[in-house]
């Protein structure tokens, strides 16, 4: 297929997926249930950390923890105390377990008192074109709390080799501008040009078959290979092909 005719077609489907009815069958649900800037980002980080395995059972799990946060994860996260954390123990998503959930609780505190938030972490390490130093430097901050080293491997680095795909769409969730509801773009000092595709089994494999992709690994070296040549067809909005290739994988089994 032609990079033309390429760009029609998988136009086309953006058009087909990135729409409100997207919503119902997907964990960006859960930050949608809240309106303010910070319940949104805290309950999407939340959400898109646990965002692996069967989607019902992320959905269920997130709605749960956002249950245990009593429904106000910023005012939770700002204001808890050590008693507070303990009812969070019971809480297990595979192998992200209480004691993930209670470092994470705390590692979110340290952000927003002492780095100004979630949104000017990222910025702040933004490269022009890319947000993987900034990935990676969010992780280092976001762990400079003591904490357990079993839960360093639930948020990825994208300078040690991972596609980093959960994050990638926890980013895609709160800077991509998105006229049709689905993606919040709340975040103004990122722009969608600098995004990157969460990388997947499902995006992988349909961005192999349509040539997108050649490597056979789903890992960085992947992801800069995928974004290199998503951005030839959409420069400002690069990410907006998450919505065709993740369907076609999904919804149709391409």
């Amino acid at each position: 297929m032609r990079k033309a005719e390429l760009k029609e077609f998988l136009d086309a489907k953006v058009i087909q997926y990135n729409n409100p009815k997207f919503i119902d069958s997907d964990p960006i649900q859960i930050p949608h249930q809240f309106s303010k800037k910070e319940d949104i980002e805290i309950s999407g980080f939340l959400t898109a950390t646990i965002a692996w395995g069967n989607r019902k059972s992320i959905i269920n799990n997130a709605k749960r923890l956002m249950g245990l946060l009593d429904n106000a994860p910023y005012d939770f996260v700002l204001n808890h105390q050590e008693t507070n954390l303990e009812k969070l123990q019971p809480f297990v998503h595979r192998t992200f377990n209480g004691d993930d959930t209670i470092q994470f609780i705390k590692s979110l505190q340290h952000i927003y008192k002492n780095h100004g938030g979630l949104e000017i972490l990222f910025a702040q390490h933004a490269e022009k074109d890319a947000l993987q130093n900034a990935i990676s430097k969010f992780k280092t901050t976001f762990f400079e709390l003591d904490h357990l080293q079993r839960t360093e491997k639930h948020v990825s680095d994208p300078l040690k080799n991972s596609a980093a795909k959960r994050i990638n769409m926890f980013l895609r969730w709160m800077v991509r501008q998105d006229n049709a509801g689905v993606d919040f773009g709340i975040w103004k000092h990122l722009s969608p040009s600098q995004l990157s595709c969460p990388l997947d089994v499902h995006s992988g494999n349909v961005a192999r078959k349509l040539g997108l992709l050649k490597r056979k690994q789903n890992d960085a070296k992947a992801l800069l290979e995928l974004d290199t040549n998503l951005r030839k067809l959409d420069p400002q909005d690069p990410v907006k092909y998450d919505f065709a290739l993740f369907g076609l994988g999904v919804f149709e089994g391409f």
